[in-house]
C-alpha cells in the first residue's frame, strides 16, 4: 500500500486530476441512475406498492436493481427524432448545455478534507456563475423545437428558474456572511466545533430553508414542475426531445437534484464534518473523523427528502410558485441578511470569532 502511494504522489498533478474528474463523473451517472430507481422504490413504499422488482435480482435480494441499465438500454436503441423545421444544431446542443454545468461544479466541491479537484478561492462564484448557465439549455431546447407547446414550456421553466436564483443568491450571500470566504473548504472549515449546533443550519436557518426550497425549484421536481404540467402544456420544454437525447435532460434533472443535495450540506450542514465530532468517547476514533462517507451519508438524507416531497405535495398553480418566490422567499433572505449584520456586528453565532 505504501508503494502504491508514493507512485500515486509521484504522478503528474494533472494525472492525477484527470482520475479523479473520471471517479467523480462514473460515480455521479451511476449515483443518477439508482436514484431514479430509488425515487420509484420510495414512492411505491409510500403508495404501498412494491415499485420496480422485475428486472434482475442479486441472487434473490434487490428485485429490480438493474432497472436504471434497463432504462439506459431503451433510451439508447430509441431512435432520436429531430423535427424538420427545427433549428437543428441548437436542438442538438441545449441537452449538453443543460446537463454539463450540473457536472462542471463538482470540481470545486470538496469530498473530504485532502479532496478536492479544483481548490478555487472564488468556489462560491464559481458554483452560481455555473448554476446559472442551465437555463440556457432549457430556453434552446424550447425555442430550437419550432413547437409552442415547449416553447410554452421553456419560458414557464426560465421565469421559475430566474426567481429562485436570486433567492439562492441571496441565501448564498448570507452562507458567505458567516464563513467570511469564497472557498468551499474553508466554508466547511467555518462550521468546525463541538457539535452539530456549529454548524451553518442554526444560525442561517430561515437561509437554509430557502435555500432548499429554491433547490427543489431550481431542478424543476414536484411541486414545481410546471414546466411538465402533462395537463397544461404535454411534457414542457422537451416534449419534442426522443431516444438518448430525451435521457440527457432526465440526466440533468437528476444530477442537479444530487448537487443541489451537496450543496446543501456543504452551505449549512458542514460537508464532510462528523455530526458525532466532541462527543466523549469517540474522539480520535473514525466515527469523529472528517470523511467522505459522512458528505455521503448526509447528500442521502436530503436526496429522500426530494423524493418524500415529490410523493406528498401536490402541483402549484405557476401563480402560487412565482408569488412564492418572488413574495416570500427573496423578501426573507434581505431580511435575514439584515439581521446576520446585527449579528455580525454584536459578535454572535458564527462572527463570535476571531476575523
Amino acid at each position: 500500500m505504501k508503494f502504491l502511494m508514493e507512485q500515486w504522489q509521484a504522478l503528474p498533478d494533472y494525472v492525477r486530476s484527470t482520475v479523479w474528474i473520471l471517479v467523480v463523473t462514473v460515480s455521479l451517472i451511476l449515483s443518477v441512475a439508482f436514484t431514479t430507481l430509488w425515487e420509484r422504490k420510495v414512492i411505491g413504499w409510500m403508495q404501498l406498492r412494491k415499485g420496480p422488482n422485475r428486472v434482475g435480482s442479486i441472487f434473490g435480494f434487490l428485485p429490480g436493481i438493474f432497472q436504471p441499465f434497463a432504462d439506459v438500454i431503451k433510451l439508447l436503441i430509441k431512435e432520436v427524432v429531430i423535427p424538420a423545421e427545427s433549428n437543428k444544431v441548437l436542438f442538438r446542443i441545449a441537452p449538453m448545455i443543460t446537463l454539463i454545468p450540473a457536472f462542471a461544479i463538482w470540481a470545486v466541491i470538496p469530498l473530504d478534507p485532502n479532496l478536492v479537484i479544483a481548490d478555487v478561492n472564488a468556489g462560491l462564484l464559481y458554483v452560481l456563475a455555473l448554476t446559472s448557465v442551465g437555463v440556457y439549455g432549457v430556453i434552446l431546447a424550447g425555442w430550437a423545437s419550432n413547437s409552442k407547446y415547449a416553447f410554452l414550456g421553456a419560458m414557464r421553466s426560465a421565469a421559475q428558474i430566474v426567481a429562485y436564483e436570486i433567492a439562492m443568491g441571496f441565501a448564498l450571500v448570507g452562507v458567505l456572511m458567516a464563513s467570511r470566504s469564497l472557498n468551499l473548504g474553508k466554508i466547511i472549515l467555518a462550521q468546525q466545533g463541538t457539535s452539530i449546533l456549529s454548524w451553518f443550519w442554526l444560525p442561517l436557518f430561515p437561509l437554509f430553508i430557502v435555500y432548499f426550497i429554491a433547490g427543489v425549484a431550481e431542478t424543476n421536481r414536484a411541486p414545481f414542475d410546471v414546466a411538465e404540467g402533462e395537463s397544461e402544456i404535454v411534457a414542457g420544454f422537451h416534449v419534442e426531445y426522443s431516444g438518448i437525447a430525451f435521457g440527457l435532460f432526465f440526466l440533468a434533472e437528476y444530477a442537479n437534484m444530487i448537487l443541489i443535495t451537496a450543496l446543501t450540506v456543504v452551505f449549512f450542514f458542514g460537508g464532510w464534518l462528523s455530526p458525532l465530532a466532541g462527543i466523549p468517547g469517540l474522539e480520535g476514533t473514525f466515527l469523529a473523523a472528517p470523511s467522505v462517507v459522512w458528505l455521503a451519508l448526509k447528500m442521502a438524507v436530503f436526496a429522500f427528502v426530494f423524493l418524500w416531497i415529490r410523493a406528498t405535495f401536490p402541483r402549484y398553480r405557476y401563480d402560487q410558485i412565482m408569488r412564492l418566490g418572488w413574495k416570500v422567499l427573496i423578501p426573507v433572505t434581505i431580511v435575514w441578511i439584515g439581521v446576520e449584520g446585527v449579528l455580525a456586528a454584536l459578535k454572535v453565532g458564527p462572527w463570535s470569532g476571531p476575523v
